[in-house]
């Protein structure tokens, strides 16, 4: 169909609220932006591509975790939910990897899936240590790779509300630039939603009272007659999904705990809104990669080492004393990963359901690695570790592959992931090896190869 106008891709929306706060809405990929091979007007830069991670605490139960088959596999108990959410053919699985640098489990893990190497140690506490990451995180690799192609360098969504521990922002903080230097996840939707669509961050109560698209109306009726029939209609999605958040984000003010409290949904009977705040951060997410406004992101589920309650599935302590107290079968903690999981299939439904482009969606174009940083938690095992590449990276992944390994470095996932999001790093991790108690030495956590299962073409 023949184009009715071109439009910029990072074509904004501005206006005022009625307190005088500037708004602005994104305006997803359309057609309008595009030329006939795909790229964009006004620059000739290709369709977006994301990297992600989505991150959650105290690992799996490895023999009700690993699928069958390979090519189109079979789910096993744990990963049913991405079959149910309908997400599974965008879904790889990656079984038998380790992490090399293994010396302290939760510290370790997280250093060693995130940066490819051993952590960075601050001191110790009475019973443990005290830990960061020695080097950027992976989402921050892909950060400075994307850097200046988006408004935001890296985003950072928090799900389940941290819980108090002296170990370290190892235990605190998924995404860092350094050692003691993280990027603090955000905790609240309306927070994250003023960041997003410029208004003022304390003004929380006035965006559930005011409607940022009422501010913008004007120029939303000046738009719609000037694209294709096509467009019209992602515009129409797009809006609508501003909309339905803006109306659950009022919903969860009107009953707002005092400013102390991180979330916008509170408690309710001592629980955490664990589903409403991971819907709330998803939409959050794919309304921010629909209009471009970062390439990097992270979700942070759970924290290393999560003390979250998973009252959903009955549980009445925190799951990572669970772990430690539930003997096998462990069923508990086999349902609260099912439950995690089911997080992690609305999400990615999320990305799947946004329009990204001609024929696509944002998962389409999204490279995301969804992992632990243990193994489980009953042994604090770095062996068998979680590891999901989610996406089709642009035409770059396959995806519904089940990939199984003999204790491959779950670097190479990593790296494979990276690539997948069309980012050209020759290697992640770091060349080093460290001695434990004067007799083990463990391997290096670099990678310089990819799993070429996972890569199409």
């Amino acid at each position: 169909m023949k184009k009715t106008t071109s439009l910029k891709r990072r074509t904004f929306l501005r206006g005022l609220l009625t307190t005088g706060a500037a708004v602005s809405i994104g305006v997803p990929i359309l057609d309008a932006m595009l030329d006939e091979n795909g790229v964009a007007f006004a620059g000739g830069e290709p369709l977006p591509v994301r990297f992600g991670v989505w991150f959650w605490g105290n690992g799996v139960r490895p023999e009700r975790w690993t699928p069958s088959g390979t090519v189109d596999w079979t789910p096993s108990e744990e990963l049913a939910p991405l079959a149910t959410a309908g997400v599974k053919p965008w879904v790889s699985v990656v079984t038998g990897c380790e992490i090399k640098t293994a010396t302290h489990p939760h510290h370790s893990g997280m250093a060693g899936i995130m940066t490819g190497a051993h952590f960075h140690q601050n001191g110790t506490t009475r019973d443990t240590i005290v830990s960061t990451f020695a080097y950027p995180s992976v989402d921050q690799v892909a950060a400075a790779h994307f850097e200046g192609m988006a408004p935001f360098r890296s985003l950072e969504f928090g799900i389940t509300r941290f819980r108090g521990t002296d170990e370290g922002t190892s235990f605190q903080h998924l995404s860092h630039n350094g050692p003691n230097n993280p990027n603090p996840s955000e905790y609240s939707p309306s927070r994250m939603f003023a960041r997003l669509f410029g208004a003022p961050v304390d003004a929380q109560l006035d965006l559930a009272r005011q409607s940022v698209l009422d501010a913008v109306g004007q120029q939303i009726r000046a738009l719609q007659p000037r694209v294709s029939r096509a467009d019209q209609v992602r515009l129409e999605q797009h809006f609508d999904s501003v909309r339905a958040l803006e109306m659950r984000l009022a919903a969860g003010a009107a009953t707002c705990t005092p400013p102390e409290n991180p979330g916008d949904f509170p408690d309710v009977g001592g629980r955490e809104p664990i589903a409403d705040q991971n819907r709330a951060m998803s939409d959050l997410c794919a309304l921010a990669l629909a209009c471009d406004l970062t390439r990097s992101f992270s979700m942070f589920f759970s924290t290393a080492g999560s003390g979250v309650i998973m009252w959903p599935v009955g549980a009445s302590n925190g799951l990572h004393q669970i772990n430690h107290d539930e003997g096998p079968p462990h069923n508990t903690v086999h349902a609260a990963t099912v439950f995690t999981m089911e997080q992690l299939g609305y999400f990615l439904a999320r990305l799947r359901d946004t329009p990204d482009a001609a024929g696509g969606n944002v998962l389409d174009n999204s490279s995301i690695l969804a992992t632990s940083e243990l193994s489980e938690g009953w042994t604090h095992s770095n062996r068998e570790f979680p590891i999901l590449v989610c996406g089709r990276g642009g035409g770059a992944l396959r995806g519904n592959v089940h990939h199984r390994v003999d204790r491959e470095n779950t670097s190479i996932a990593v790296l494979t992931a990276l690539r997948g999001a069309g980012i050209p790093v020759e290697s992640f991790g770091v060349d080093e090896s460290y001695a434990y108690n004067g007799s083990n030495v463990f391997s290096p956590g670099r990678a310089t190869t990819t799993f070429g299962e996972l890569l199409a073409g």
